[in-house]
């Protein structure tokens, strides 16, 4: 597998123009016509972030193929494996490369890592309106604009600010996008406690322990980022805090129809720890697990 270290390799491997700036790339397909990627398998030590329109041939990256839809998004973090095969573009796209060296003493630095997309799999692209494709589209010329013309002292905090106003769009657009397509965001919480009740059901817990976001979002064929993601917008909470107050409401049926010990009650539900079970429980109900069970016996 070809790993790319830096901007400039992976464009002279490809034969793209040379970048402008050897630590932030910024191609549009026009750019690129003729040009034949040389790699169907490899990871970037840099981010990317691109709208692409693909007529025809398969991008994957994490687990998941990208599903072709007109005006799509994705973000890739570094070193991320990203996979192609018969690939074919559209005129109309752009792709930006940004090293982290390049945001080094900029506050999008530490901001990026917390755009929770660039952990998403290819088929969780983000799907853009032409309206809202457009407005990507208007930032992406302001940054080329800046690129292209005699960068000098203010071009890096201008271009940074431009690309961090599109990550905030697609914050923006990724809600849009959760909201809209309800048939996925609207059955996933009643699917997400259905397996988390048969995993309960099957004595799972004492098996295998607590079940993780990462089990929960395999088996809704997610990745883990997009399930919290999505589950926060529809409940306002998060995959793992689903997860904690499931627990809770199965330990507090134990407390209340056995008379097992609060350890005993913890290592049942797959707690190793039963003051970490305690703590969790307190937060949960405002109650320790032991005060929670007196309130009803006196």
């Amino acid at each position: 597998m070809k790993h790319f270290q830096t901007i400039a390799e992976l464009y002279t491997v490809n034969g793209f123009p040379p970048p402008e700036n050897p630590l932030l790339g910024l191609i549009t397909f026009d750019d690129i016509k003729g040009c034949v990627f040389a790699h169907t398998e490899f990871t970037m030590g840099f981010y990317k972030i691109a709208l692409k329109k693909i007529r025809s041939g398969t991008v994957m990256y994490g687990k998941t193929k990208y599903d072709h839809d007109n005006g799509s998004m994705f973000f890739l973090k570094p070193n991320q494996i990203i996979s192609m095969s018969d690939l074919e573009l559209t005129e109309r796209g752009f792709m930006i490369y940004i090293d982290e060296d390049y945001l080094l003493g900029h506050p999008l630095h530490a901001m990026i890592k917390k755009y929770g997309y660039f952990d998403y799999e290819a088929n969780e692209a983000l799907h853009l309106s032409p309206k809202e494709e457009e407005i990507i589209w208007d930032v992406f010329n302001k940054i080329r604009h800046e690129y292209d013309n005699n960068q000098d002292d203010y071009s890096k905090d201008i271009m940074l600010a431009h690309i961090d106003s599109i990550l905030k769009y697609a914050q923006r657009f990724y809600k849009r996008q959760f909201l809209n397509r309800s048939v996925l965001s609207g059955t996933v919480t009643s699917r997400f406690s259905e397996i988390l009740k048969r995993y309960f059901e099957s004595g799972n817990l004492e098996k295998h322990g607590l079940p993780t976001v990462a089990y929960m979002a395999s088996q809704l064929s997610l990745s883990a980022r997009y399930l919290s993601d999505l589950l926060r917008q529809e409940t306002g909470k998060a995959a793992l805090e689903h997860i904690h107050i499931a627990l809770v409401n199965e330990a507090k049926n134990i407390l209340m129809s056995t008379d097992k010990t609060v350890a005993e009650t913890a290592y049942q539900l797959g707690f190793e720890n039963p003051p970490y079970f305690s703590r969790l429980f307190k937060k949960e109900v405002g109650l320790t697990p032991t005060e929670y069970r007196e309130q009803f016996l006196n």
